[in-house]
């Protein structure tokens, strides 16, 4: 676990009691407890990145995700005086146990407000109990399983990035409008894999098309040898990817490998990283259509921020969930200080979603009851390696979505927080 502390202290406002000299002595014995104002925060405020650093997620999280968190601190401390911030972080090795006991411990124990980062859906859900048991904030910029402002919706946790309903809806219905009415999924057998299969299937049942079969794969498979072929056997138009990291370069790599796309059937991936078409190559995964919140390339601000952290990363450019680990950061600390403190993260929370979300990577945007944050996602497709003209040049924008159209309804996802 490591530590750093990121701004100098904060200058605390005074108050004046005015008392007369004969009424001092009263009002110091009986009523002075009582007119004093709460006490401050004046420790510092401990933001812990729960991450990989070592696994399938490890590139598109991890380390990148901590220069992230970092340069939000300072760009909200830049030239102001704050409470002293603080960033601790750990590797929670992509298991729920281990990551609920490390989350438990940083809260009772290092005195962490908030947790950021945390993908891996599994890991997410165990997380936010503890968070929201001990009243304290879980930023979900990593995980993307809808169950987060569904089901297991909590008034502790914000869900920033994308999540499984909004990517399923990008790409299944571009991909079934064109033409990819069947399809067979491979699907990562967890919790994100399992609340995308599930979302795939009502995207594609709803644009006219039909999901034929699909397989589970294990987390972290390096051999997708028999799960492509039963894939190939069922005929289906489209293979469904449906999974993350990892999982998917060793599946499109294998894929190709084994020339399952050159009998005509069609490779869609559900969730792609910048940092997978990087590892893969343009020849690789050129013409791939995909939906994804963030690309550096999008505009000046993007390409300015995306500059500052690859000149820290070793070149490396930002993906989506580094990118929402720098705004969610961003937008807590902004709420904490106008909430007066991070002591009460349900009331943090609640400012957070009261207040409008605004920053120079995903633009202007809000958070709903459920926690979910919006703003507009993309389709992308991967350019040939013809047209690619500078380094990390690697997306053509086929279509903005827009956040009414490409988030689920809020009356659909089950979260208790949303009163009928």
């Amino acid at each position: 676990m490591t530590r750093k502390r990121l701004t100098g202290r904060m200058t605390m406002p005074r108050r004046t009691i005015l008392a007369s000299a004969f009424g001092a002595a009263c009002l110091a014995a009986v009523g002075a407890q009582a007119q004093q104002p709460a006490p401050q925060q004046t420790g510092p405020l401990r933001i812990g990145v729960l991450t990989d650093m070592s696994s399938l997620y490890a590139d598109v999280t991890g380390n990148g995700s901590i220069s992230a968190v970092q340069m939000a601190i300072e760009d909200f401390t830049a030239g102001r005086k704050t409470r002293p911030i603080e960033v601790i972080s750990a590797d929670h090795l992509n298991k729920a146990d281990i990551a609920a006991s490390t989350a438990r411990e940083w809260i009772d124990r290092n005195g962490v407000d908030v947790i950021v980062d945390v993908p891996n859906s599994a890991v997410a859900l165990a997380v936010g109990n503890i968070v929201r048991d001990k009243n304290k904030v879980m930023l979900a910029s990593g995980p993307s399983s809808s169950d987060l402002t569904g089901k297991s919706c909590s008034p502790n946790t914000i869900h920033w990035t994308y999540d499984t309903y909004s990517l399923a809806t990008g790409t299944a219905t571009a991909v079934v409008g064109s033409g990819g009415k069947t399809w067979f999924t491979l699907t990562a057998d967890y919790a994100f894999g399992h609340a995308m299969e599930q979302d795939v299937r009502n995207v594609v049942a709803k644009s006219g098309g039909q999901v034929l079969g699909g397989v589970r794969t294990p987390l972290n498979t390096q051999d997708f040898a028999s799960f492509l072929l039963q894939a190939q056997a069922s005929k289906a138009q489209v293979i469904g990817l449906i999974n993350a990291g990892g999982d998917t370069i060793n599946s499109i790599k294998q894929a190709v490998e084994f020339g399952v796309t050159g009998g005509g059937q069609r490779l869609v991936a559900t969730v792609l990283y910048i940092n997978d078409v990087h590892a893969l190559g343009l020849p690789v995964v050129q013409g791939l259509q995909f939906t994804e919140a963030f690309y550096w390339d999008l505009n000046e601000q993007t390409r300015a921020w995306s500059k500052r952290f690859a000149e820290r990363n070793g070149g490396r450019h930002p993906s989506a969930l580094q990118a929402g680990a720098y705004a969610s950061v961003l937008h807590y600390l902004r709420a904490a200080e106008a909430a007066g403190g991070s002591a009460d993260g349900k009331a943090v929370v609640e400012k957070m979603k009261a207040t409008p979300t605004d920053d120079p990577l995903f633009g202007k945007g809000s958070i709903r009851v459920d926690g979910r944050k919006l703003h507009d996602m993309y389709l992308f497709e991967v350019k040939k390696p013809d047209e690619s003209k500078y380094p990390w040049d690697y997306y053509h924008v086929r279509k903005v979505i827009p956040a009414d159209q490409v988030w689920r309804p809020l009356a659909e996802g089950g979260c208790p927080l949303v009163k009928s």
